[in-house]
């Protein structure tokens, strides 16, 4: 898997109006987003969830946005602003060694991990540290894009999310992704194990 992590400037077409004819944030995040929820978004980029997770999550809720490039977190600040919707977001500039958020102990409902684990160095931390700050029962959607992973190590990140204490629930239609939908298991439940 590669570990090479999107440049900030790519951003802005990530961030385009235009990416919403591929994928609809509201589509893709509204069955697992309700007002007053906590949602984590790991590498936030500019945005382009994150907008639509702040008006999901109503003026009751709260985005906990992290990202390790300076540059995405400013852009994202600056587009939440324009829309109104900086109130509801906290933008944390990561390591790329740990989110540092321990602060959030279980009180997460939801984490969308989109087009991210593929970057990430250590998948295995990820996902455990994703486990530390849900609440259980808490959802974890995670969708790679099909032309950055294949099948074989989108499985392998399902089975490191499972070591973490997710289970699978779903395999959701996210159009040219490969996709999963997880919850966390609460406190004295078995998690099942993927196969293979």
């Amino acid at each position: 898997m590669s570990h090479r992590v999107c440049p900030w400037w790519l951003g802005y077409l990530l961030a385009s109006p235009l990416r919403r004819l591929l994928q609809d944030p509201r589509k893709v995040l509204g069955p697992y987003v309700r007002e007053g929820m906590t949602v984590l978004e790991p590498g936030p980029g500019m945005g382009f969830f994150t907008l639509e997770l702040a008006r999901l999550v109503g003026p009751t809720g709260r985005v906990l946005a992290v990202d390790i490039q300076p540059r995405m977190l400013a852009s994202l600040r600056r587009r939440a602003a324009r829309a109104g919707l900086l109130n509801r977001i906290d933008i944390r500039l990561v390591s790329s060694d740990t989110m540092g958020l321990a602060d959030l102990a279980g009180s997460v409902d939801f984490t969308p991990a989109i087009a991210i684990v593929h970057e990430l160095p250590n998948v295995e931390r990820f996902f455990a540290e994703v486990a530390q700050v849900s609440k259980p029962g808490a959802g974890l959607l995670i969708a790679e894009p099909t032309g950055h992973v294949r099948t074989r190590d989108f499985e392998a990140q399902l089975q490191a999310a499972t070591r973490a204490g997710f289970v699978l629930e779903g395999r959701p239609s996210i159009r040219r992704c490969l996709a999963a939908f997880l919850n966390k298991v609460s406190v004295g439940s078995t998690a099942s194990r993927l196969p293979g």
